[in-house]
């Protein structure tokens, strides 16, 4: 029987981040500061974090590779050195304690190796169980247009459908080859379908020809947000492939099995009232320094 709670979210943070070497060689791309509404200087797995947990998140489990477990651990759950909290103002000796606060909910999971986003989203199969839960990227930062946050938005929809819930955006067509796609049946126009298809990667040619919604202008398809609910089935149709060694641009991925997903239990997609930010590649990470602290609404600090 499936639960209409979500009480866990995942998150991914065990790639290379080989397209922003050579910084990557010294700090881990989840690492990279970001300011945020309040003009505080935080890593963007935080401020991933906290979309989630103030959505209603009871539990994170993100998702390193082996010898970075210690530094994910240190940076939640361990305080500061002595001569450093001395330093810090009172402000910033609180917020070292909310950090503190928010890591007693996080549980650090490891990727043994580094074989691709299906592979590591697995690696968190034994620390979900048979739950829904929620999967958010490890370098996507993501800003509501309104007050309601992007991982509340996706799981208020969740609760509506009881179904697994991609996010998706509208997408002009130059750029779709660089991203997941779906089309489907709307049930809400322009907000809410059912999924019909997902495609990694199309050409255009193709999503001119299979992937075109109703009440879209010609150049705009639907690509993924970056953030999703699923229910544990993803996670067989994962092991079958890593049983079977069956790779796609020699990792495991997770867009085939999500279409798996779909063709066996229904798949419903949500148009993300809200904007997504990869912070992955050096001119999108530049623009989101500038564009992310003014695309945030507050939602202050969380009462932990």
């Amino acid at each position: 029987m499936q639960t209409h709670q979500v009480r866990k979210a995942v998150i991914p943070a065990a790639g290379f981040g080989t397209r922003l070497f050579p910084a990557t060689k010294v700090v881990k791309k989840e690492l990279f500061p970001i300011i945020d509404r309040d003009g505080r200087a935080k890593p963007v797995i935080m401020a991933i974090v906290e979309e989630a947990v103030n959505a209603g998140i009871e539990e994170v489990g993100i998702v390193v590779q082996k010898c970075d477990r210690t530094l994910f651990e240190a940076f939640f759950q361990a305080s500061p050195p002595a001569e450093l909290f001395n330093k810090l103002s009172p402000q910033n000796q609180e917020y070292s304690h909310y950090i503190q606060e928010l890591g007693q909910r996080i549980t650090i999971l490891t990727q043994e190796d580094q074989e691709g986003f299906g592979h590591a989203v697995f690696c968190a199969r034994e620390w979900v169980k048979d739950e829904p839960f929620l999967l958010m990227l490890g370098d996507h930062l993501y800003a509501s247009d309104d007050e309601t946050s992007c991982a509340s938005q996706i799981l208020d929809v969740y609760r509506q459908v009881s179904q697994s819930v991609i996010g998706l955006r509208v997408t002009p067509a130059e750029v779709i080859h660089h991203y997941g796609c779906a089309s489907g049946t709307w049930q809400k126009s322009g907000s809410i379908l059912s999924i019909t298809q997902l495609i990694e990667k199309p050409s255009l040619e193709y999503a001119r020809q299979h992937l075109h919604m109703d009440a879209m202008n010609d150049d705009q398809f639907l690509s993924v947000f970056g953030m999703y609910i699923l229910q544990p089935k993803i996670f067989d149709y994962l092991e079958g492939n890593i049983n079977s060694n069956i790779r796609e641009r020699g990792e495991f991925q997770l867009t085939s099995c999500l279409e798996r997903l779909r063709q066996e239990e229904g798949m419903m997609g949500y148009v993300v009232k809200g904007q997504c930010f990869d912070t992955g590649l050096p001119d999108v990470y530049r623009q989101t320094m500038l564009d992310f602290r003014h695309a945030a609404h507050p939602s202050g600090d969380l009462e932990l």
